[in-house]
């Protein structure tokens, strides 16, 4: 059976991610810095996990060792520290840097030596990569470098017939953002996406199951937004 390792999965996106890959017929490896998180998700889709720190080097090099082969990878793992760039530290810097950046380059450096012809790589970007807003500081950057990184990737593992791709997330309601839907705020948001409503994890996760898939054979280099049209643009209501 094909072997799906899915970093940041013990919650939201990871979680729905895990779930879909495991519906399609991957034998599921969950990674998470929570252990309990993350073993509770491989209960729900009859897989197994690991605790991982992806910004730690020997973790993910510990994780590297405990696997045969990869015939997935999920770099879903990120956190954001949101503060204006004026009020944010450089220890958060760092350690935003650190997971979404950072994290991406160790899981890639340290799996793809596992994974063969007709593998492939889905990064986890945001929408916000390119919308920049105030008072989000660190986190669109971090999310622009996951991208450059994605491209970067896909060059040069092409040669070895392993797809490198990306999907940006738009505003997806997850445990760790349902603060900012809640009472008229999630109205208000929904409002502002072309089609209409806000999204779920499960939005994301078909769109990593596809990029998964043979039918993305031909897909790769490439960013997906997933973001109801919000990247396209939308006049004033």
């Amino acid at each position: 059976m094909a072997t799906a390792v899915v970093t940041g999965a013990g919650q939201g996106i990871g979680r729905a991610i895990s779930r879909r890959l495991a519906a399609d017929g991957y034998d599921v490896v969950a990674v998470d810095r929570d252990g309990d998180a993350v073993r509770e998700t491989a209960e729900m889709v009859t897989g197994d996990w690991r605790r991982c720190d992806v910004a730690d080097p020997a973790s993910v090099a510990a994780l590297a060792e405990s696997l045969d082969r990869v015939d997935v990878l999920v770099n879903n793992a990120g956190i954001w520290i949101f503060a204006d760039l004026a009020g944010t530290s450089s220890d958060d810097v760092r350690r935003v840097l650190e997971v979404n950046v950072m994290g991406v380059f160790h899981c890639t450096q340290a799996l793809a030596p596992l994974m063969g012809p007709g593998s492939c790589i889905v990064n986890l970007s945001s929408n916000a990569s390119f919308s920049n807003s105030p008072g989000i500081g660190i986190y669109p950057p971090s999310k622009a470098a996951v991208e450059s990184l994605t491209k970067q990737t896909a060059l040069e593992l092409g040669s070895r017939g392993i797809r490198v791709n990306a999907v940006g997330p738009g505003m997806i309601q997850t445990e760790g953002t349902q603060a900012n839907y809640e009472g008229d705020r999630g109205a208000q948001r929904a409002r502002a996406v072309p089609l209409g409503r806000t999204g779920w994890p499960e939005d994301i996760a078909d769109v990593v199951g596809f990029l998964a898939s043979d039918d993305a054979r031909y897909v790769t280099g490439q960013v997906l937004y997933v973001d109801g049209g919000l990247s396209a643009g939308r006049a004033a209501l």
